[in-house]
């Protein structure tokens, strides 16, 4: 059966329901693309939990061929669990230089101590456990439920909604994730749901590289603000500042960066509520 996007749309829409063949023809087509196409990431060459644990915290809002490298970098650096939680925050922080979003370092570093304390160092399974652990979202727990353990739970991430706004919403605008949800549970491959998930990511980026990217068609698509000038370029420029000088004042801090004292001001005061600072003497350093 050759899957037409504006078919599958309409049949879709006006039954409600898949039916057991176009679920079949549909999983087919995913796979085998997978299979003539797939895409080497040295994170889906592991079942461990906390490799594949960094490699999705390191993805969010990251290039693909960043993150390889800094994966490896980063692996070597805390090759287990306890080597992270056991880790200084400003080596972590060190090491993390050149992904930005340095509150997923941070949230990673909580998660490997929270896992050493509560669950005596054994990594959790369940998607609600994982879901608990600091910064642990809906998908990031499915991703890594389904990539270490084998569990069939439906999950989306933005290739694979790009897959399904581009069968089942043909020329539709404003997809949300709550009507693309029934969808992959409805086709979810349940006998193996790792390599199934990985296909249709692979799918999705097949996509984007051939069609106008349907992914834009999604409610929650936007575009990543610019760096350039940005308050999330500030607050980097001053974290790697205050790393290269601990204990640096706030106001030596506005003159080295040339920066407003009171937008330093500010992101000092908002990076000691979230945890990367703490006083020393009259200035700041990075915790722990």
């Amino acid at each position: 059966m050759k899957l037409n996007p504006e078919y599958l749309t309409r049949h879709y829409h006006e039954t409600g329901t898949l039916d057991p063949a176009l679920v079949k023809a549909f999983q087919e087509a995913v796979f085998a693309c997978h299979r003539a196409n797939p895409r080497p990431m040295p994170w889906r060459e592991t079942c461990d939990p906390y490799r594949i644990l960094i490699s999705e915290i390191m993805l969010q809002q990251t290039q693909v061929e960043r993150v390889k490298a800094k994966y490896a970098e980063f692996l070597a650096a805390f090759p287990t669990i306890s080597d992270l939680a056991g880790a200084p925050l400003p080596h972590v922080l060190g090491v993390w230089q050149g992904l930005g979003y340095n509150r997923r370092a941070l949230a990673l570093k909580r998660c490997a101590v929270e896992i050493m304390e509560r669950f005596a160092g054994q990594f959790p399974a369940t998607i609600g456990e994982l879901e608990s652990l600091p910064g642990i979202g809906p998908y990031t727990a499915r991703a890594v439920a389904a990539f270490a353990f084998g569990t069939a739970e439906a999950l989306i991430e933005t290739n694979i909604r790009t897959v399904f706004i581009h069968f089942f919403f043909h020329n539709r605008d404003k997809v949300g994730d709550r009507e693309i949800m029934p969808l992959v549970a409805a086709t979810l491959d349940r006998t193996d749901s790792r390599t199934w998930f990985y296909a249709l990511m692979d799918y999705g980026a097949m996509l984007k590289q051939n069609h106008p990217n349907p992914g834009r068609r999604s409610a929650h698509h936007a575009r990543q603000s610019r760096f350039e000038g940005s308050n999330r370029q500030l607050r980097s420029r001053m974290l790697r500042a205050v790393m290269e000088q601990p204990g640096i004042t706030a106001g030596a801090l506005a003159e080295l960066l040339g920066a407003e004292p009171e937008a330093v001001k500010r992101n000092l005061e908002a990076m000691q509520r979230e945890g990367f600072l703490g006083k020393r003497g009259r200035g700041v350093a990075v915790k722990g």
